[in-house]
């Protein structure tokens, strides 16, 4: 295939899995293990992290007005009973900071368990069980049913859980924070609110991050750094952003209106199957 018809495909993938709790960055290093691509290509492996920026910025059109009310309260909230230590805005730069220290500290192991199918499998089996368990039991039963209502404990305890997103791809940063959410005792709804409001910050600093220590910085000690960027790859990366902008915004709000009605038991299923599928795969040197 083409690099162009790549960096569609790629991109089109990025946006459909990016907010499902499926893990993109699987789905995107088992389409490429698939397609015979290179898993330790410096390039594609940049490729992979930096789309995601698109499907981020679909999320500052989707909640634009909730992001804007959320500035207009600061501090004191909607409804006056807030303050600069537990509004959202705060909560979700707790839990950013939470997360964002050790994964930073942890970036060769990350790297390293991007070419592994098996961390991959692994993540997806058991976190689709996790997933399921968690939302079989307390899916139906959490106390706070607005992140306005969020304490600053919940908000540490999502943000140490998505540090497993960041070190085993196939986790799923949407999982781990969902699921988070729900075990302090959030509702469906408000656990993936505050999961894509946190996704914002958090994802925005990682691919801004990737894409500086990948072709800018001249630090060797930094695994992908330097890659050699030409007037074709920020072409191609440039269309995997657009794509994954585009087709993630049609996501975020389907996903929204699905959670609304169900829960997220069809997605654990699905991560339980295609888990095994993968380390079956792997197992016989996929």
């Amino acid at each position: 295939m083409h690099d162009t018809g790549l960096a569609i495909l790629l991109g089109i993938i990025e946006g459909l899995t990016e907010f499902l709790p499926v893990s993109s960055t699987a789905h995107l290093r088992l389409s490429e293990a698939i397609l015979g691509m290179d898993l330790s290509d410096p390039f594609w492996k940049m490729f992979s992290i930096v789309i995601q920026l698109g499907a981020i910025c679909s999320l500052f059109v989707y909640f634009s007005g909730r992001l804007a009310k959320f500035m207009r309260t600061f501090p004191k909230g909607e409804s006056g009973d807030r303050t600069i230590f537990n509004h959202p805005l705060t909560l979700v730069l707790v839990a950013f900071v939470v997360t964002g220290l050790p994964a930073y500290f942890l970036h060769k192991r990350i790297g390293k368990n991007l070419e592994s199918l098996q961390v991959m499998g692994w993540a997806l089996l058991i976190g689709g069980i996790v997933m399921w368990v968690v939302d079989a039991r307390y899916g139906k039963r959490g106390r706070t049913d607005h992140v306005e209502r969020m304490s600053l404990p919940q908000a540490i305890w999502i943000g140490a859980c998505q540090i497993l997103s960041a070190v085993f791809p196939g986790t799923s940063r949407s999982m781990s924070t969902i699921a988070a959410g729900q075990l302090a005792g959030m509702t469906r709804q408000a656990a993936l609110e505050f999961s894509f409001l946190l996704s914002i910050p958090t994802m925005v600093v990682a691919t801004g991050y990737e894409l500086y220590k990948s072709t800018l910085s001249k630090h060797q000690d930094l695994e992908l750094a330097p890659i050699h960027m030409d007037g074709h790859r920020w072409a191609l990366l440039g269309i995997g952003t657009v794509v994954s902008f585009i087709v993630a915004l049609g996501v975020v709000a389907w996903f929204m209106a699905w959670v609304r009605r169900r829960g997220f038991v069809p997605f654990a299923v699905y991560r339980i199957v295609v888990g095994v599928a993968v380390l079956i795969w792997a197992s016989r040197g996929g």
